[in-house]
């Protein structure tokens, strides 16, 4: 064999060891790229799994998490959820999460903040009246009072003297259950309490308090009325660091005087440019001309389109 034939039979053993080697490479590519189990491409990550992670505590789906249902969580104390907006204890709802719909955010119980400014206003907007009633509960002329409000439909605020609060327990449940508002109107309904002592304004605002709130069965005094108007900076102050509003009048009808029920109508009707809140007694002598006059008016301020509410709180 020359040398020449030597080096082509080289060349063609080289060729076709190259040309099978070519023809197994993308075997070798499609094997690599197979799921030995399916045979399928594999899956992109996560694909399919929308709700996959979705959190559990979400508004409403964390129980006992809502501000006010774990003792000792009130807005501002430890137990805050990162998603509660600091201070005030309302919550920022999370993102959604496809596939689940999200509870609405949770509306948190207002902070006590009452203001120590006399109300006058009305909590209704509008054409509305405060009917505001005085020097009770009386066993006698209160029943008729709440009578007359049931059959008309209006409400009521009634300032009570702690003492009669405190007889007549029932009475003051009654008032409450047709669902009017209590006021603080002290304990001795002393019209020079302005002239006395803090100490003494202290014990006349809170002791009656608590007599109402007591014979109310636990319901909250919303207001704190002061005899004759007799408020200091003080009183209002005090009252409303105890949750109870300071509580002035734009009509006084000056019914204790007993000038005869056309005269306190008059009164009213003349009045009601001057503001909403009306002053009425139920207690301290004998309130027929108010009950007669309450008889007339209640149905009349109706036809004239006026709403019954309360004082701002």
């Amino acid at each position: 064999m020359t040398p020449t034939t030597a080096r082509r039979r080289r060349l063609v053993i080289v060729t076709a060891s190259l040309l099978t080697l070519a023809a197994a490479v993308p075997g070798c590519v499609a094997q690599a790229t197979e799921d030995p189990d399916s045979g399928q491409k594999p899956a992109t990550r996560n694909q399919g799994n929308a709700s996959e992670g979705a959190s559990a505590g979400a508004p409403g789906n964390t129980r006992g998490n809502s501000p006010g249902n774990t003792p000792g969580n009130a807005p501002g104390n430890k137990g805050k959820s990162d998603n509660e907006r600091p201070g005030d204890g309302s919550r920022t709802p999370a993102p959604p999460t496809s596939g689940r719909p999200t509870a609405p955010p949770v509306s948190p119980t207002p902070p006590a903040n009452v203001s120590p400014d006399i109300s006058h206003e009305s909590e209704s907007p509008g054409t509305a009246v405060n009917l505001t009633i005085d020097d009770g509960p009386d066993p006698t002329w209160t029943p008729k009072v709440l009578d007359l409000l049931q059959k008309y439909q209006a409400h009521a605020t009634f300032c009570m003297i702690g003492p009669q609060a405190k007889a007549q327990p029932d009475l003051v449940k009654k008032v409450v259950a047709a669902g009017h508002r209590l006021c603080d109107h002290s304990v001795d309904h002393n019209t020079a309490m302005d002239k006395r002592p803090e100490d003494y304004q202290r014990q006349q605002i809170l002791d009656a308090q608590k007599m109402i709130e007591d014979a109310a069965g636990g319901t909250k005094v919303r207001y704190y009325r002061a005899p004759g108007g007799a408020f200091t900076p003080y009183s209002r102050q005090l009252a409303a660091s105890h949750g109870m509003r300071p509580l002035g009048w734009n009509i006084d009808t000056r019914d204790w005087t007993r000038p005869g029920a056309d005269r306190i109508i008059a009164t009213v009707k003349s009045g009601l440019r001057e503001g909403p809140t009306i002053l009425f007694h139920d207690g301290g002598g004998d309130r027929s001309q108010t009950v007669a006059a309450l008889g007339e008016l209640l149905p009349w301020l109706k036809q004239q389109g006026y709403a019954f509410s309360y004082p701002k709180a």
